[in-house]
């Protein structure tokens, strides 16, 4: 599947900034790990309003990068096929926009 460098606003990611972030179970239980719970809501609402790169996989989920400057780090969300339910969030070491 094709990366797309959105520049800062994409057509894939999020459903807009008056929606509330909604969550799967997988999600809940995975940010109990110590390397995801310090990853704030505010950063993954951040990175699904102005993404810097997304990508559609193979079973429908997409994908979000976004620079987070607070870590230095890019970080990836991955929401389900309805673009708003958060699925997985983590900082990702091998993401070079």
């Amino acid at each position: 599947m094709p990366l797309w460098l959105t520049g800062g606003s994409g057509p894939l990611c999020g459903a807009g900034p008056d929606v509330a972030l909604k969550f799967t179970e997988y999600f809940k239980y995975t940010r109990r790990r110590p390397d995801r719970a310090r990853i704030r809501d505010e950063w993954i609402e951040a990175t699904i309003q102005h993404p810097v790169a997304e990508k559609v996989q193979a079973d429908g989920r997409v994908q979000c990068w976004a620079f987070v400057a607070e870590e230095q780090r890019y970080l990836r969300v991955v929401l389900l096929e309805d673009r708003e339910t958060v699925h997985n969030a983590f900082f990702d070491r091998r993401f070079a926009p």
